[in-house]
């Protein structure tokens, strides 16, 4: 009988045809559905597995359980109407969904919401990126074995909620970022509330990194597993954490400032090889460890933009700009991009001269990141799916619209 050892990594797989294989060796192909309820999908996702024993062949993601017609909703209703949509396509982002629609709107009909407002929408985008963080570091965590990161996690995002509601009443789908600016004021003593979480909070990172990152079992479960090199991120469209994993530097809040990011320090995480800056051997650029360690390390380059908001927020000011109640979208449209969590949200708004917009098309960043599944899950093992599903860290919500 010959031996062979079959490992999570691609390049010590022993490639056998069926008919060049020992005869006692043959196995039969077989499909399994991951999904579409399954944990480790985060949502309503089938995966369809084409496996050879615990050897993967081919893994084609099935989506289509969760749509819902945003985009035709979109064409229904006033801007200010479609804001509650937003908060339900990436509902782990709603705030930065809020933030980047209104955005696009204000662009096409020529408003300009007031410096508060702005520095509002700011702050309320990076407490959303760094509670989405921490449901992706959770999950993340829950899908290797590892039970306790999820309770830390939501541990700390509670605190991120509480603020959220002390804002705006609610504490998933807000609709606080609208046309114009934002829907109310901070409450009192906010600024001072959010100065004491950051506090808080930033030493908790080095926490999670000594409970998980550098946990030596979920390295070796996840370095240099799922490798996307940066050609193939970029032909396969990938942006936000699963692009810069792969060791491109691009973030649309650095690269191509929008509102007012271009006042702001902050550094822009990117994958790298491991044995140096405290990463562990045997990561490469673009595995599944680099996907969850840019996650990690942007939660600290949030909490210095809100630092910095925290010290240059206008005392006084507008929260809300001036709006028509009937606002009329000029025959013309814009399309605008900002930086969701998971990479570049975008919106496509054409107006044709009505109170409600012609054509409204989003650009998902998880629709993009989930198609290279099929060609990152080839000769790994089952056991190895679920650590580059979460490595990519979907919102189905988003995915189906």
């Amino acid at each position: 009988m010959v031996e062979t050892m079959v490992t999570s990594q691609p390049d010590v797989l022993v490639d056998w045809s069926r008919e060049e294989a020992p005869a006692d060796m043959r196995t039969e192909e077989m499909l399994i559905n991951m999904g579409p309820q399954h944990p480790s999908t985060h949502g309503v996702l089938r995966v369809v597995l084409r496996t050879d024993g615990e050897l993967v062949l081919e893994a084609v993601p099935h989506i289509g359980y969760l749509h819902r017609c945003a985009e035709k909703i979109g064409e229904n209703l006033q801007p200010y109407q479609f804001i509650p949509k937003t908060d339900r396509m990436d509902y782990l982002a709603a705030m930065n969904n809020n933030h980047v629609f209104s955005l696009a709107v204000e662009k096409l009909a020529g408003l300009q919401a007031p410096e508060r407002a702005s520095y509002i929408r700011i702050i309320m985008a990076e407490l959303n990126r760094i509670a989405s963080h921490l449901v992706a570091f959770g999950t993340f965590g829950l899908d290797m074995g590892a039970f306790t990161a999820v309770l830390y996690a939501f541990r700390e995002r509670e605190y991120i909620l509480d603020l959220f509601e002390a804002a705006c009443g609610a504490r998933l789908t807000y609709s606080y970022i609208t046309i114009g600016g934002v829907t109310h004021d901070l409450p009192e003593r906010f600024i001072e509330k959010l100065a004491e979480f950051l506090d808080y909070f930033e030493p908790k990172i080095d926490e999670y990194n000594n409970l998980i990152s550098y946990n030596h079992i979920i390295v070796k479960r996840t370095a240099n597993l799922g490798v996307i090199t940066p050609e193939d991120a970029i032909g396969w469209g990938l942006t936000g954490p699963c692009l810069r994993a792969c060791g491109i530097k691009w973030d649309l809040r650095k690269c191509v400032p929008y509102d007012l990011y271009d006042r702001f320090e902050f550094d822009i995480p990117i994958g790298v090889e491991g044995g140096s800056a405290g990463i562990p051997h045997g990561v490469v650029p673009g595995d599944c460890w680099s996907r969850y360690w840019i996650r990690m390390e942007e939660m600290k380059q949030s909490v210095r933009i809100l630092r910095q908001c925290i010290a240059q927020f206008p005392k006084e000011g507008q929260h809300m700009a001036k709006v028509p109640k009937n606002l009329k979208l000029p025959a013309d449209e814009v399309y605008f991009e900002g930086e969701n969590p998971r990479g570049q949200l975008g919106f496509l708004v054409v107006g044709d001269g009505s109170a409600i917009p012609y054509r409204v098309k989003a650009r998902g960043p998880c629709f993009c990141n989930l198609s290279i599944t099929t060609h990152v899950c080839r000769n790994v093992l089952i056991a190895d799916v679920p650590a580059i599903v979460g490595s990519i860290d979907i919102v189905l919500g988003e995915v189906d619209r």
